[in-house]
């Protein structure tokens, strides 16, 4: 009896070794291998594809015989940006183009605005939703009334380059089966350490992520902000989702698993304002989150064909993301109760603090802020290269933790999440507005 008991103690000691082996070997593994392969994939793409304007005459491209295109405007109580937003649109350089703003419902002073921008200006139309309908069914009534075949999206307080359109057109036009292009969104509000952060977040994640992915084979979202479509892709597919939290995620999967294309263009650049609070920036990050569970959750039994397999890294990649976050919560978990409960000497977690796999991460993710940055320097002043990297080096303390944090949490909120509720949107929080950098920005 002794000796089985004896047995039966170093069975569970051999379990627990392993369990915490796996969890601090995933949670270091994870974020280091995905971190190589955004830095292999996106060198990859600058060097095949990004590199090349550099060295040709074509830029911008010139877009003489490119078919025309609509520029849609979703808005809902954008009275403080929607006149800027409509005038860069406007000024885009591009042989024949036309604006249309849909007024979804707004509460403020909106359609005022939109109605006297339009009388003075013949490109642009106006498309009135009596009440707040969401996003999706804007972008459904402007697509509605587009003239044309490819729409170039954007949001309502979006500040269009020239070039922009003229870059995405080059992709739309260049064959039949691309069904989308994402543009390269730039952030203007860089006055606070949030800001700061996330200038560095979409070049040194966010774009470097959809080089790689573009280089593997499928992207898992456009981004909502500026975004181009083929109508005949976007009829095929039945066009945006009324019901999914962030409809861009949900019509990227699906065009990609109806086998269309999508592109993604860095010189295609829209300037945006982020949020600059922690409680604007939870509720963005929360929605970013609860949208990809939604489409996870909507689409994952529909991937499970052999003819969409290209699709499943990008599927998988995103549910280790989700597993990741849950095996980090169940480290801090365990860090916290060993501090006030006896717990056994192999499940407990004697610190959080950085050990050599700490430092590995973190000399990783330096490399990768690196390596982002030059890729993406082009699309910045020079002199706010280093100023950029400095801030950038902050972002694993803080943004790490509420990706974390938001994936938790939108996993429970979507599963309890009534089906069949139309998602309709509120104006975020868009931080602190600087007209300088605005002008200086949007120079060709």
């Amino acid at each position: 009896m002794g000796t089985f008991v004896t047995e039966l103690d170093l069975i569970f000691a051999l379990t627990a070794t392993t369990t915490q082996g796996f969890l601090f070997g995933y949670a270091f593994y994870y974020p280091l291998i995905m971190a190589w392969m955004w830095m292999i994939g996106g060198i990859w793409y600058y060097l095949r594809w990004e590199n090349r304007y550099d060295l040709g005459p074509d830029f911008p491209p010139t877009a003489a015989k490119q078919p025309p295109a609509s520029i849609l405007i979703p808005c809902f109580n954008e009275e403080q940006n929607v006149r800027d937003t409509v005038h860069y649109a406007l000024a885009t350089e591009y042989p024949e183009f036309e604006v249309i703003a849909i007024n979804d419902g707004s509460s403020d002073a909106t359609a005022i605005i939109l109605d006297e921008l339009a009388a003075l200006n013949p490109r642009l139309r106006v498309v009135h939703l009596t009440t707040n309908q969401g996003k999706a069914m804007a972008l459904r009534a402007g697509a509605i009334a587009a003239q044309h075949e490819f729409l170039i999206c954007i949001d309502g307080d979006a500040l269009l380059h020239p070039n922009a359109v003229a870059w995405m057109m080059v992709h739309l036009a260049s064959g039949s089966r691309v069904g989308a292009v994402t543009g390269n969104p730039r952030i203007l509000n860089r006055s606070s350490l949030l800001g700061k952060l996330q200038v560095g977040e979409f070049s040194s994640i966010i774009g470097l992520m959809k080089r790689a992915q573009r280089v593997y084979g499928r992207l898992f979202t456009v981004s909502g902000v500026i975004v181009g479509y083929r109508r005949t892709a976007l009829h095929r597919v039945g066009y945006w989702s009324e019901e999914m939290i962030t409809e861009d995620i949900d019509i990227s999967w699906r065009l990609q698993m109806d086998h269309w294309d999508i592109r993604y263009e860095p010189d295609a650049l829209c300037y945006i304002y982020m949020p600059e609070t922690f409680k604007g920036l939870w509720k963005q990050r929360l929605r970013w989150a609860q949208g990809g569970v939604e489409v996870l959750l909507k689409h994952g039994r529909n991937l499970l064909i052999w003819r969409r397999r290209r699709f499943w890294a990008v599927a998988l990649e995103y549910l280790a993301s989700v597993v990741w976050a849950y095996i980090m919560l169940l480290l801090i978990v365990l860090y916290v109760l060993g501090l006030f409960l006896p717990l056994a000497p192999n499940w407990r977690i004697d610190t959080l603090l950085p050990q050599w796999n700490g430092v590995m991460l973190g000399v990783t993710a330096m490399a990768q802020f690196a390596v982002s940055m030059l890729i993406d320097r082009r699309y910045e002043p020079k002199k706010r290269f280093f100023r950029n990297y400095f801030w950038i080096i902050w972002y694993p303390l803080a943004f790490w933790l509420l990706i974390m944090l938001t994936t938790i949490v939108a996993v429970p909120k979507t599963l309890l999440k009534k089906r069949g509720q139309r998602a309709r949107w509120t104006s975020p929080d868009r931080g602190i507005r600087d007209d300088a950098e605005v002008s200086e920005a949007n120079k060709p």
